[in-house]
């Protein structure tokens, strides 16, 4: 029961309420000892250190209030003497010239000047902010009702209840503490034989039982994976203008299944992190690190991409304080932190951690797909065999193979070219990295932009003269945006290139060209600019790119208007200019001395046969032979018909799975991290080096020199935070709210936890017990303060009505993906099937319709309309309407804890909403299968398939009266089953049972956690 409050209790509560930030219901103990950390701080907090905190570029009369030395030796403040203190004396002056905070900035309090007038008298001891020291684990409390507790955490809690006079409410029924394990843990709801089988068990360990199989359900990672994703900001979509789609669908089921294994939360991090660091680089560790990789990218062609990589920077410096130190450090990227202490080279720093990775597309090795790939291609083989056997072509019998392959030798014997691969002696660039591999070719990697430049120096030996002719080559590389050649990876189609210019000098003489070829003679689309010859035009809005040809070997072939005859340097520039990023990411130089050079279509080997061939026995062994034979039969015209089944069997060739991935940059190519002035993109400043926050340390020797660094960091001692933090996110996803209420901020802004020794308690026993998430959990679950009820007295509700004391159980509206996965098991219609790219489900294609693109929304007609909502596709700029209407984000940031709100348009989406309606009828056809069933049967069974308990009679009277009446209209012909949103074939009596459930599942209880 709940004791009535003392009158003393009434005023400190009121007191908290209105004064300094319910500082009441943060304290640990009943004394009226003046605490800093608890009633100070958030006095100073709110009113002066904005202008006498951590920033020293806003500093007021170079005061700093909140490091006692500073203040103390400042002067404005005289522990023990608080007439003494200018402090005291300026808070309580009427001059409106000396009063502090001055009027413009807000007034304190009576209580609050008094708060502070007496901290000075009792000597201005100052603390460090709680959350910036390490957990320790505190004593568990003697609770005077101990025989309501069931572990650890009830002690805590009635330990304060006690201490306030408040009494804990008794545990809630059978029936709703069924429902709410499975809402909380799984995020479904149980069956009504599953929910009965668990009240009416005598077995003493059912509840506990009943934990460790939702724990287990491959569903639990589902549920869970939700807010984890938030935090990660994930989506289907690159977000910004175009917002096109993308693929990092693996990362979210890599989510899925490492919270479904209890991966430990320090390997869980450390993968998200830093997973390519890790040794023995396996797929899954590429894949965890789309975490920092769900930034958004921006593809409109006036952006700078460099600038946008510098915000998504920002984004990932932000998510990493949120996520691991549940600080905001982003506050810090214009000027220093105003409260916490978070300097603005801190920062920067931080960033430098984070900054040294390239951002690659990665090809998920897949022993499936790859079998797949090679029966197909064992099968392209077998018939690209037989393709001899197609000869005599049609009717012309003198087209026999032999003729025919003996005439197209000759012909590519006139159009191969004997080229010579030269490697640069000197590779230089304005940003990208230029690295010669053993072939001669040379690969371009990391940062590029819209206008990037490549210079390269050969040394022409007296060997290799004459040269007649240049060869470009462009090569496909499998580390390269679709293959490449190209490095263009937005915008522009990736794997493009686009070059611009190319200039050639011999000793610093420029070269002149004549007759120029590509490797397929037509433009691109038929555009004018996009022709081989404009590489010489001096315009760099033309050139030369591959077209509709990317992951293909390429080829420009330059002759030279006067051969090159004398040994010296030679030089050749490129330039790629385009609105997008559009350089060569893998190329190739070759020279020749065969007059009229002409680029063509054979692959590398037969041209080197056929250039190098003198009709000599070397060149007619067998090798040789089936190299110009498969290359005939695959290219020849007379064979196209006959190339068919070959052609279909290359469209099915499976592609493999890509995602976006982070991959640590070359230990000889770092990039640099500059501190910027005012976080202002085009104001760099002095380069950083890679640290930590100085307020957890200021040893360069043991901060953090990289990214797996960091991220062990952040899951080691050494950071006070990072279990806090963690354990206050799940005791928010139970409780609907954490005992830090300010999720994302548990710095010096931040209200102090509610239950401090709790937190702290927790914090070590997650890290004891091995980082596991779900036994964290099940030690909640387990306890006699979650299984509360949650209506509560009207009393307690007046005395504590945000549950802070945690004197009743917790009851608050789902979130809108669990609202439609509850209705989809309840009808019926939840498809189990895991894993995959995004699906769609039923909605209005004006949704997305409006969107950039207009992009279609392709509605799902098989099992995937009914897929968890976990998997429905995610599109930022027009993301699924059902979530967002329940408040659901859009993926465009790091969201650490989503709003609730109630609106009548949630009433209205669950109501009318197609897919909603869909699983109405789908119920109401399950109720009627058994025809022998009474209305009121049908209404009971319909009820607890939804809400999980019994109806009472009245309920039931409610339901089967309302149900004739719909009945009534649609057999007297007021109404048709397509008026209410059913099927038009449906019966009378199922499309009057789909009105009912309609009904039940717009109940406030239907969408309530218990």
């Amino acid at each position: 029961m709940i004791s009535h409050p003392s009158p003393h209790l009434l005023h400190r509560v009121l007191l908290a309420l209105f004064s300094c930030g319910f500082g009441v219901l943060s304290r640990s103990h009943a004394d009226d000892a003046i605490s800093f950390n608890r009633d100070v701080r958030p006095v100073l907090a709110s009113q002066c250190f904005a202008c006498h905190g951590p920033d020293e570029d806003h500093r007021e009369a170079d005061l700093r209030l909140d490091v006692d030395e500073a203040a103390i030796e400042h002067g404005v403040i005289e522990p023990g003497e608080p007439d003494a203190s200018e402090l005291v004396r300026r808070l309580f002056s009427t001059d409106e010239d000396e009063v502090m905070p001055p009027p413009h900035a807000g007034t304190l309090k009576p209580e609050q000047k008094q708060l502070l007038r007496d901290w000075v008298q009792s000597g201005a001891k100052y603390d460090k902010h709680w959350a910036f020291t390490a957990p320790t684990r505190p004593p568990v409390p003697t609770a005077s009702q101990s025989e309501w507790g069931r572990n650890e955490i009830d002690a805590f809690v009635l330990d304060r209840l006690n201490r306030e006079g408040i009494s804990p409410s008794p545990e809630a029924d059978p029936m709703t503490l069924v429902r709410r394990l499975y809402l909380d843990l799984i995020g479904l709801p149980p069956t009504p034989q599953q929910a009965d089988a668990f009240v009416a068990s005598s077995d003493p360990h059912a509840y506990e039982t009943l934990v460790d199989e939702l724990l287990q359900s491959p569903h639990y990672g589902e549920h869970w994976a939700l807010p984890w994703l938030d935090l990660a900001r994930y989506a289907d979509t690159n977000g910004y203008e175009k917002d096109r789609e993308r693929s990092i669908w693996p990362y979210r089921d890599w989510v899925i299944r490492a919270l479904n294994q209890d991966m430990p939360y320090d390997d869980f991090s450390i993968a998200q992190l830093a997973g390519d660091l890790l040794p023995g680089n396996r797929p899954d560790d590429l894949i965890a690190t789309g975490f920092h990789r769900n930034t958004m990218l921006n593809e409109e062609g006036g952006i700078d991409p460099l600038e946008y990589r510098y915000l998504a920077m920002v984004d990932r410096v932000a998510t990493t304080g949120i996520v691991w130190l549940g600080l905001t450090t982003g506050c810090a990227q214009c000027h220093t932190h105003k409260f916490d202490p978070i300097t603005h080279t801190d920062y920067f720093r931080l960033m430098a951690l984070l900054n040294n990775a390239d951002e690659p597309d990665y090809a998920i090795p897949d022993p499936n797909v790859e079998q797949q790939r090679s029966e197909l291609f064992a099968e392209i083989a077998s018939l690209e065999s037989q393709l001899i056997d197609a000869f005599p072509v049609g009717d012309d019998k003198s087209r026999t193979f032999a003729s025919e392959f003996a005439k197209w030798i000759a012909e590519q014997k006139m159009v191969a070219t004997p080229w010579e691969v030269i490697a640069p002696a000197q590779m230089t660039s304005n940003l990208p990295r230029l690295e010669l591999l053993d072939d001669g070719s040379v690969y371009a990697s990391g940062d590029t932009t819209k206008r990037d430049e490549y210079e390269l120096a050969f040394t022409i030996q007296q060997s290799d003269l004459p040269i007649t002719a240049i060869r470009l080559e462009a090569l496909p590389d499998d580390r390269l945006p679709e293959r490449g050649p190209g490095l263009a990876f937005y915008e522009g189609r990736k794997g493009d290139f686009f070059v611009s210019e190319l200039d050639a000098t011999l000793d610093d003489v420029a070269l002149g060209f004549g007759e120029v070829s590509h490797t397929y003679n037509t433009t691109n689309d038929g555009a004018p600019k996009v022709r081989p010859d404009n590489v010489f035009d001096g315009d760099g809005s033309t050139g030369w790119q591959p077209g509709n040809h990317k992951g293909e070997r390429l080829h420009l072939v330059m002759n030279l208007q006067q051969p090159i005859e004398t040994p010296g340097e030679l030089r050749i520039k490129l330039l790629f200019e385009r609105h997008y990023v559009a350089s060569l990411g893998r190329f190739r130089i070759a020279i020749t001395n065969k007059p009229d050079a002409v680029a063509n279509r054979l692959s590398e080997t037969v041209e080197t046969i056929l250039a190098s061939s003198h009709d000599s026995d070397e060149h007619d062994s067998n090798e040789y032979n089936a190299a110009l034979q498969r290359e005939f039969l695959r290219t020849t015209p007379l064979l196209a018909e006959a190339r068919k089944p070959i052609d279909a069997l290359r469209a099915k060739l499976p592609e493999r799975t890509t995602t976006l991935v982070m991959q640590e940059r070359p230990a000889d190519y770092p990039r640099p991290t500059f501190r910027h002035h005012r976080g202002e993109y085009l104001s760099p400043k002095e380069q950083v080096n890679p640290g930590m926050l100085s307020v957890f340390t200021n040893d360069e020797a043991s901060s953090p020199k990289n990214r797996l660094e960091l991220a062990r960091w952040l899951v080691s001692n050494a950071n006070p935070l990072v279990a806090r933090v963690t354990v206050n996110r799940a005791w928010r996803s139970l409780f609907g709210a954490g005992l830090v209420r300010s999720n994302d901020d548990f710095g010096v802004q931040s209200e102090p936890p509610t239950h401090p020794e709790l937190l702290d308690w927790l914090s070590v026993e997650l890290v004891e017990n091995g980082w596991s998430i779900k036994q964290l959990l099940k030690r909640i679950v387990m306890s006699a303060t979650y299984r509360q009820d949650s209506k509560g007295t009207a009393e307690l509700v007046h005395m504590d009505p945000d549950n802070r004391l945690l004197a009743r159980g917790a009851r608050y509206r789902v979130n809108g993906e669990t609202i439609r996965d509850m209705m989809l098991q309840s009808s019926g219609l939840l498809s189990t099937t895991m894993y995959g790219p995004g699906v769609f489900p039923p909605q209005p294609q004006s949704v997305t319709g409006l969107a950039y693109g207009n992009f279609k929304w392709n509605t799902a007609k098989d099992a995937d309309r009914y897929r968890r909502s976990i998997y429905t596709f995610k599109k930022r700029t027009a993301a699924f309407a059902a979530y967002t209407v329940f408040d659901a984000p859009t993926g465009e940031e790091c969201i650490p804890q989503r709003n609730r709100s109630n609106t009548p348009l949630q009433a209205l989406t669950v109501l009318n909403d197609e897919m909603y309606l869909e699983m109405a009828q789908a119920l109401a056809k399950l109720a009627c299968e058994n025809t022998d069933d009474s209305p009121a049967e049908i209404a009971t069974w319909m009820f607890r398939r939804i809400l999980t308990r019994p109806p009472s009679a009245d309920e039931v009277e409610m339901l089967t009266a309302y149900f004739d009446a719909q009945k009534q209209r649609l057999v007297s012909g007021q109404l048709n089953a397509e008026e209410i949103g059913g099927d038009k074939n449906a019966t009378a009596d199922v499309a009057a049972w789909s009105m009912v459930a309609r009904v039940i599942m717009n109940l406030d209880e239907a969408v309530t956690r218990p």
